[in-house]
């Protein structure tokens, strides 16, 4: 047996014995939550600002979007843990399931947060919790759950905002579907089907919502031949109005026309150009990026990026089967800044010619965003616990700011102007 497979065995024994020792305390009654406060006065005034989530801590910083990026406050995302840990510790599939999380994507750690937007009004923050299995609103002036929302299956991921606001889409990944949310009320729209183990969502301004699936990503079958064992990946665009299927990619199909068939089709972390004629994504095991033509249906160019020497060869050890995880774009679709999550560096790489920037020391970088005023990339270093900007023109980094444990997504979004942290938070 490996000593990296040892190890993770270890952990999990751990891991088991702590929780089945705390499942007593757990099963004490708790005292009732209180009942959620009213939101924020429609139409007062609002400011821009950035939500990091600290998957591990279950919490949310709120950072200043710009200039220095500094932190304004924080939000449990978690205040009913005792609750939802009661809940999962009185049924054994839940259990199971949750430990499953803790000792596969979670590195060993619970995941408390996974991705977070913004209510339209700024009142509320939605946030998906995927150990809990829940997308849960919270009112911003209290940190009191407005709504809540279980997802089918045993796990919530990634999400994606409306173009106006008002829906949220969120992969249920143990159950290979999307539901989309009213992001008010926290009432079902729709849902639709997918690959296994959705992942990324996207809505287009053509009233379309694309999902990624990536498959099962914490197995240790991970060498290029055994590639096939990790299930059915594609990409399903639905209408986003009545979720039926409009088209499926399937990027196996064009990475062997390229002439990579060696690589991946868990397509990771993706953005549109602006006119959305094309896409930038990355793969599973990946330093690197792809070019997807949409309307021409295929990969045009590959960019692959340097790999740091300390990068550990053995492929099982990379997070979540990432190499690269991060991706976003300028405003004007000329640059594109890369987390090169397991070679630890981020890095801005000039769209036209693909010549890539200074490679930035970065601790692990999980994910990247473009600041409010679009000058800079916000990259989550959730090895270091902060995130940093790195100026698109220079590719230079201007800022870091702590933040909580173990960050990844970072999302713009806006709170009242006067907004400060609830005092549990």
């Amino acid at each position: 047996m490996s000593s990296a497979r040892t190890t993770r065995n270890r952990r999990l024994a751990v891991a088991l014995a702590a929780t089945l020792t705390a499942s007593l305390a757990l099963l004490a009654p708790a005292a009732a939550a209180p009942p959620p406060a009213a939101s924020a006065a429609s139409g007062a005034p609002l400011r821009e600002v950035m939500f990091v989530g600290n998957n591990w801590d279950g919490t949310a910083d709120v950072i200043a979007a710009r200039g220095d990026f500094h932190r304004i406050g924080r939000v449990n995302v978690i205040p009913d843990k005792q609750e939802r840990l009661r809940e999962i510790h009185l049924d054994p599939v839940k259990l199971a399931f949750f430990l499953g999380v803790r000792s596969g994507p979670g590195e060993g750690h619970d995941q408390f947060v996974d991705d977070m937007y913004a209510t339209p009004d700024g009142a509320s923050m939605v946030v998906s919790r995927p150990s809990f299995a829940d997308v849960v609103s919270l009112d911003l002036r209290t940190g009191r759950i407005n709504w809540r929302f279980p997802v089918a299956g045993y796990r919530s991921d990634h999400m994606a905002v409306s173009p106006d606001g008002t829906r949220v889409a969120v992969s249920a990944s143990t159950a290979n579907t999307v539901h989309v949310l009213d992001i008010s009320t926290g009432r079902q729209l729709g849902s639709f089907r997918t690959g296994d183990k959705p992942h990324e969502n996207v809505f287009t301004s053509d009233g379309r919502l694309w999902n990624m699936s990536i498959g099962e990503v914490t197995t240790a079958l991970d060498a290029p031949w055994l590639d096939w064992t990790k299930g059915d990946r594609k990409i399903t665009v639905v209408d986003a109005a009545t979720f039926e299927t409009v088209r499926v990619i399937d990027m196996r199909s064009r990475l062997d026309a390229f002439g990579r068939d060696d690589l991946s089709d868990a397509v990771r972390p993706l953005v549109f150009t602006p006119d959305e004629k094309k896409l930038y994504f990355q793969v599973s095991f990946l330093n690197g990026f792809l070019e997807y033509d949409v309307d021409a249906d295929r990969v045009t160019r590959l960019k692959a990026l340097p790999g740091s020497p300390a990068t550990d060869p053995d492929r099982t050890t990379w997070v979540n089967d990432s190499r690269h995880h991060g991706l976003s774009i300028s405003p004007d679709g000329g640059k594109l800044c890369v987390a090169g999550t397991m070679d630890d560096y981020a890095t801005v790489v000039d769209r036209a010619t693909l010549k890539q920037g200074p490679l930035v020391p970065a601790d692990k970088p999980y994910w990247a965003t473009v600041s409010g005023d679009g000058r800079s990339c916000v990259v989550s270093e959730s090895g270091a616990d902060r995130v940093s900007a790195i100026d698109f023109a220079t590719g230079e980094r201007i800022a870091s700011v702590p933040v909580g444990d173990h960050p990844q997504r970072v999302r713009l979004a806006r709170v009242p102007a006067d907004w400060t942290a609830p005092s549990a938070g």
